[in-house]
């Protein structure tokens, strides 16, 4: 693979991975309601379910799920349930919100599953890593070592992207200045959890 492809690969990657989704709204709840190191350990999951996604896209099974109408189903209604599900909880979190306590109601480990699950029930990511990867990837010189350079640059580059989005909320979190504040913000990201839950919902396999 050489530079100018692999930077090619680079700038694609950084636009998806900057494009809003449920991994950002994750990402940017948890950083407002847990800090900074719940948001660490919410990246960190989001990190380990986009390599498994990877590592399935690494041996087949993406086409599986690009190819096979049931699978895909199956994982789009699953991963739209929870995104909803996670919208109703963050809506109604926020009845009763103690800014001094709020940090300490999730352990880090829970936020993190939290995260996996969020990446992993999400169709249109294993599907589009498997229609992407082939692109980049040129068959005259060895495949794994390509796959490999691809797959470390989509979770770092992610990962940044995320870093990025938990520093900016952040920034929100400080602009709070009192209960009301943070029930209307809750609210608000509930909102977009169960958007993006029935956006999901609403998409056809390709």
């Amino acid at each position: 693979m050489t530079f100018e492809w692999w930077f090619a690969y680079l700038l694609t990657s950084t636009l998806l991975s900057l494009s809003p989704g449920s991994g950002a709204i994750n990402t940017m709840t948890t950083s407002i309601n847990h800090g900074y190191r719940g948001a660490v350990a919410s990246i960190a999951g989001l990190q380990t379910g986009l390599g498994i996604h990877i590592v399935l896209v690494g041996v087949g099974l993406g086409t599986l799920f690009s190819r096979s109408l049931l699978a895909f189903e199956i994982l789009k209604w699953a991963g739209a349930a929870y995104l909803i599900w996670l919208g109703i909880q963050q809506w109604r979190a926020a009845g009763a919100i103690d800014l001094h306590t709020l940090a300490q109601t999730q352990s880090r480990g829970r936020l993190f599953k939290r995260a996996i699950f969020v990446n992993l029930t999400n169709p249109k990511s294993i599907v589009f890593l498997a229609a992407l990867f082939p692109q980049f990837i040129m068959p005259q010189q060895p495949q794994l070592a390509q796959y490999l350079i691809l797959g470390v640059t989509t979770i770092v580059v992610d990962m940044v992207v995320m870093t990025g989005y938990a520093t900016l909320a952040q920034r929100i979190a400080a602009w709070i200045k009192g209960p009301k504040q943070m029930k209307a913000l809750n609210k608000a990201f509930g909102s977009l959890f169960m958007l993006v839950g029935a956006l999901l919902a609403s998409a056809r396999h390709a």
